[in-house]
């Protein structure tokens, strides 16, 4: 088993897909699409690429700590306590446990992410 994995940025198995939470819906009907490709830890620590349509919803981490990459589209994150970032292709960030905000997708985004917890 090699310890060297490569992120495909655009999977060709097929996607889970999803839609929001109706408890976590604000605006739209943004779906989504997971491709996940690797863990490690037990499953604690999690790599792929997700991609969601455009719509708001609300962003809650708990335990969970998130880097993302954007690849492609537009997002707007506002952390409820602060203003709203707006992220593009090439930008990346990190949500922190404890995040609580709204997630805005303005154009299809898709991302390659990293959670732990």
């Amino acid at each position: 088993m090699s310890l060297l994995k490569t992120v495909i940025t655009d999977p060709h198995s097929a996607p889970r897909e999803s839609k929001a939470l109706p408890e976590r819906l604000i605006a739209g009907d943004p779906s989504f699409k997971t491709w996940p490709q690797d863990e490690a830890k037990d499953g604690t620590v999690r790599t792929g690429v997700w991609e969601a349509t455009p719509g708001e919803t609300r962003s809650i981490k708990g335990e969970t700590f998130e880097f993302c990459h954007i690849l492609s589209g537009v997002v707007e994150i506002t952390p409820d306590d602060g203003e709203p970032l707006l992220y593009k292709a090439g930008d990346s960030f990190v949500m922190k446990p404890g995040f609580v905000g709204r997630w805005k997708t303005i154009e299809t985004v898709r991302k390659i992410y990293v959670t732990v917890g």
